[in-house]
């Protein structure tokens, strides 16, 4: 994997929309070379976040009282809550690179910090046909911990993963995540019920990204 130095930004929790048009700007700073690669790590209040290909009939109820928001990225639907590590990623991409080639990074990226956190994980390869198996999954259990949704646009690349650490998993269920039904979705503490807190996991995914 080549070597990536980003600069790293930590938030605590951000309305979803005031960080879309904060990483808008990071964006517009990157393409004009106004600022490093960068690694934004926060959370986000609950809310699901609409992807292009979302089917109307994967949506939850909104008799839950959580807010659907449609977003630029790829993918489909996702949540975002308390207890979850959002990190969005504003990188420049290299010559020849594609934004598929970074997202098969960035998985790789995380398996690594899960793995030095004591979860043993992995990415997926899609089978032709199938749903994108984009993110990471848990070896033990086969279960999803990271939802991945990414773009570019100039050659710089937007949006990011979620990585579900200590939260509430039971919103998961009121709608279908990343477009699969069967999903299980799962948390760190979920799979190992000692698992780091917060602050840990945060300083875990920000030295396997190499940001500072």
């Amino acid at each position: 994997m080549r070597q990536r130095p980003l600069a790293l930004v930590q938030d605590d929790l951000v309305d979803y929309e005031k960080a879309m048009e904060r990483m808008t700007d990071l964006v517009g700073q990157r393409q004009r070379d106004e600022r490093p690669d960068t690694l934004w790590l926060l959370s986000h209040p609950q809310v699901y976040t609409a992807g292009r290909r979302t089917l109307e009939q994967h949506l939850p109820d909104p008799a839950h009282g959580i807010p659907v928001v449609s977003t630029g990225r790829g993918g489909q639907l996702t949540y975002h809550g308390p207890g979850q590590l959002v990190g969005y990623l504003i990188v420049k991409l290299g010559e020849g690179e594609g934004i598929v080639d970074y997202v098969r990074e960035v998985e790789l990226r995380l398996v690594t910090a899960l793995g030095a956190l004591g979860v043993a994980a992995e990415r997926r390869d899609t089978p032709p046909g199938s749903e994108l198996l984009t993110g990471v999954w848990t070896v033990e259990t086969g279960r999803k911990i990271v939802s991945i949704g990414m773009r570019q646009s100039r050659g710089v690349t937007s949006h990011g993963f979620a990585l579900n650490v200590d939260g509430d998993l039971t919103p998961w269920g009121w709608a279908v995540a990343c477009g699969m039904p069967e999903v299980d979705m799962t948390s760190m503490r979920r799979e190992a019920p000692a698992a780091a807190a917060m602050e840990q996991v945060r300083a875990a995914v920000a030295e396997a990204f190499e940001a500072s």
